[in-house]
């Protein structure tokens, strides 16, 4: 983004000039990371209307519609003004309010989710449903839901949380209730941000005004679907999948068009109709012009619009900008809805302009990890006033912050042997972990710096967990559900490499930090690597079209990313070999996941964490267990996350079979450190244990295993030579493909179905008949770890 002022024109090509003022209003431009990618037009990636809202057919599992919020609120509450019931929340406690309107009644105040996260950190954050939408009321007819409507229930939510003034941030119609409120209750509003506006100001817009939206229904095509009679007659449906591609232009936006379509079924085409003829001064409403309110606003004001908005042109943001004196960023390549497809850009403009609008104390990056209230800032990190220490670049010494991903804890083993591999090339490296639980307590017990800002991050692991059940794990579906929970956990990172001073950032499968580094480039200021054990979204079989078109835009948005942005990545590492790679399409029309692999990574081999147990140790460890020689020992476990329940639950119902099928056996069921041992049932000759840190040497010491069919565990048993049954979550691409693959490459362990393992008498026949297999697997490489630490060490 330039920082630099530069003279704009209008639509028409007039310089846009101050009010009153021979001073032009000042203009800043950035351009939308998206502009330039190969392939693809604006929004021409989008699958086509009905394919990405429709559900999975088959026997898919129904998908979460929401994910829980990344930050709950502090506080909730409702108000009630006019008999019209009004329900707020209020989240962070800083000295300053930032106030976000609602927007048009087609969508709720969760569409402020990738915001309200990251500002609560800096300030206090409210938010309400307008009328019309969410939990609000729905009073009928028009004179409900005019402009001053909603500027008097803003009002009456700044009474209700008892502010008295508040930063106010309006997008698309809320912008002209932001003025509203400024201009009639300016003791309130310390500072306007308009985003996207879609308000009442004299600017034609030709391609909508044809139409009248209370007019005579000629055509159903473009913006003729803005329509009353349209909407009421049975074609709702219709426009809204219409307004909700008009309002995401730029490519790839499937997830916030899916979020659109979903909140605007929330509503009824009445309700929809009302507050429509409400904001046009119809059906008995009446309306007041915006432009002489414009003019009465005296607070600073930012105004951001996209250049490629086909909702409203972005003429009405430079007019707004023109009238109030304000600051305008116009967005080159960005549609309508900002917020939600350019979330960490927003964020910043807002909490920058407010902070350069009012006076607030800036909190340090996070609470310490040991906080038992991760959510609120400890007062011992907001130093006043701040005082700060600048290093002279050759006396600082090397710094890594390692990013390990929470989802299992695979990745906290093997990030820790690279870790250590690393320092042997630098012994003066000081190494941070922004990462979360359970890996913080691998990274505790090993002695190593966990940084507090990983308070901060919201909880991947348990949003995994609420997307199961039954064994079932959509994971494609899952990741794409936790689109605010990545938009706050990049701003976390943000903020830590913007007060630190990394010569590297490692990050280990950081899905955030990579998709958002690659979206805003000019972030991106240390050396940036980053590892992974697998490579392309695949789609389930019983996903039909849908999933397929939705796994192709996924991977196509990833391909144009890295062939726009190269610098980004200064290593990209596999962990594992090419021919670990599936040999697959990335989709129709695109290259192969392996060949395009092997041209954009570099191969570090397997890393394990640890070197196999010799046979005196296994023995050792066996007698430390109370085993007696002819015993045998199967091991039950499913990783670190609380996904495996169910799986645990079909073994312990097979145990009574399979020790009858079996003389000696002993099981031992490690749960994790998200699963409660005791809430598991009880079963003769099973011991059951939590979390165990060095797992590998029981992976080590068993004669049979039960897992998931996760990478990290698998290939444990893989490396130690033992026989085991692995059980792929259903839905679970990367277990069910790129998993299977490789350890059928390695010729490891059975996979089992869930169907089978479901049935206690098939998986105790195939316990029984695992147990005496004698393994062929391949050797699992035991030098994964130094070859990616030399890998590394190149960019310190």
């Amino acid at each position: 983004m330039s920082t630099e002022p530069e003279d704009t024109a209008d639509m028409t090509g007039r310089p846009v000039v101050g009010r009153g003022s021979p001073t032009r209003a000042r203009v800043l431009r950035f351009t939308h990371a998206a502009e330039g990618r190969v392939g693809h037009t604006a929004g021409g990636s989008i699958p086509p209307a009905g394919v990405i809202a429709a559900p999975s057919p088959g026997n898919a599992p129904p998908v979460r519609d929401e994910a829980r919020p990344a930050r709950a609120p502090d506080t909730t509450g409702v108000t009630v003004r006019d008999g019209v019931r009004i329900p707020y929340a209020v989240s962070g406690s800083g000295a300053t309010t930032i106030l976000l309107l609602p927007t048009w009644s087609l969508v709720p105040s969760r569409f402020w989710k990738a915001q309200v996260p990251y500002l609560a950190r800096y300030f206090r954050v409210i938010t309400f449903d307008g009328r019309g939408s969410g939990a609000a009321g729905r009073p009928a007819g028009a004179p409900a839901y005019t402009d001053e409507q909603y500027a008097a229930d803003a009002a009456a939510v700044l009474d209700a949380t008892g502010t008295d003034r508040a930063v106010v941030v309006g997008y698309s119609c809320g912008a002209a209730w932001a003025v509203h409120l400024a201009a009639r209750h300016p003791e309130r509003v310390m500072a306007l941000v308009a985003i996207a506006p879609s308000c009442g100001l004299a600017v034609a817009a030709p391609e909508r005004e044809k139409y009248a939206w209370d007019g005579h229904l000629d055509t159903t095509q473009g913006w003729a679907k803005y329509n009353k009679d349209y909407w009421l007659g049975g074609g709702y449906d219709d426009y809204v999948d219409f307004f909700a591609r008009k309002m995401f232009t730029e490519p790839h936006s499937t997830k916030p068009i899916e979020d659109v379509v979903r909140w605007a079924h929330q509503i009824s085409p009445q309700t929809l109709a009302d507050t429509t003829a409400g904001r046009l001064g119809l059906e008995g409403a009446t309306r007041t012009p915006l432009d002489p309110l414009c003019e009465q606003v005296r607070c600073p004001v930012l105004v951001v619009h996209g250049l490629e908005d086909a909702v409203r042109p972005a003429a009405i943001g430079i007019r707004l900008a023109d009238l109030t004196r304000g600051e305008l960023v116009l967005v080159d390549g960005g549609g309508h809805g900002l917020p939600a497809r350019d979330p960490v850009r927003t964020n910043l403009l807002i909490k920058e302009f407010a902070m350069d609008t009012v006076s607030v104390t800036r909190p340090g990056p996070a609470a310490p990890a040991s906080s038992s209230t991760p959510d609120r800032p400890d007062p011992r990190w907001q130093p006043q006033p701040r005082r700060r220490t600048w290093t002279r670049a050759q006396r600082r010494p090397r710094r890594v912050l390692y990013l390990s991903s929470p989802i299992g804890l695979g990745h906290a083993r093997r990030d820790l042997a690279v870790a250590q591999a690393l320092r042997t090339h630098h012994p003066d490296l000081q190494i941070d972990w922004l990462t979360q639980h359970p890996v913080t307590r691998v990274l505790t017990d090993a002695g190593e710096r966990v940084h507090p800002a990983s308070a901060w991050l919201a909880n991947e692991s348990a949003h995994f967990e609420d997307a199961s059940a039954d064994h079932d794990l959509h994971a494609f579906q899952a990741i794409r559900q936790m689109d605010e929970i990545l938009v706050n956990n990049f701003m976390v990172f943000a903020d830590v490499v913007a007060d630190g001073t990394y010569d590297l950032v490692i990050g280990d499968e950081a899905w955030d930090v990579d998709y958002f580094l690659h979206e805003n480039p000019e972030l991106k200021r240390f050396s940036f690597a980053w590892m992974t054990d697998f490579v392309g979204w695949v789609p389930m079989p019983d996903g039909g079209e849908a999933e397929l078109a939705l796994t192709t835009d996924y991977n196509a948005e990833m391909i144009e990313q890295r062939a726009r942005y190269r610098r980004i990545r200064d290593r990209s590492i596999f962990v594992g070999n090419p021919d670990d790679v599936v040999d697959l399409a990335f989709g129709p029309g695109l290259p192969g996941i392996r060949e395009w692999t092997e041209a954009n990574f570099d191969f570090a081999g397997y890393v394990t964490g640890f070197v196999p147990p010799t046979d005196a140790e296994r023995e050792a460890l066996r007698r430390r267990l109370g085993l007696r020689t002819d015993d045998r020992l199967c091991v039950v476990t499913v990783g670190g996350s609380g996904v495996g329940t169910s799986l645990l639950r079909r073994v312990l119902d097979a145990v009574p079979a399979a020790r009858r099928a079996v003389d000696g056996l002993h099981v031992l069921v490690v749960t994790g450190p998200r699963i409660d041992p005791d809430e598991l049932p009880r079963r003769r000759g099973v011991a059951y244990r939590g979390y165990v840190p060095d797992l590998y040497r029981h992976l080590g010491a068993c004669d049979l295993a039960v897992v998931q069919g996760g990478l990290t565990t698998s290939m444990e048993l893989a490396a130690a030579g033992r026989p085991f049954l692995y059980v792929p979550l259903q839905h679970h691409f990367e277990q069910n493909v790129h998993v299977r693959h490789r350890l059928e490459r390695y010729r490891a362990g059975r996979c089992v179905d869930y169907a089978e393992a479901s049935d206690p008498d098939a998986l105790a026949a195939a316990m029984a008949a695992e147990i005496d297999h004698v393994p062929t697997a391949l050797p699992v490489e035991t030098d994964g770890a130094a070859r990616a630490a030399a890998m590394l060490a190149e960019l310190l």
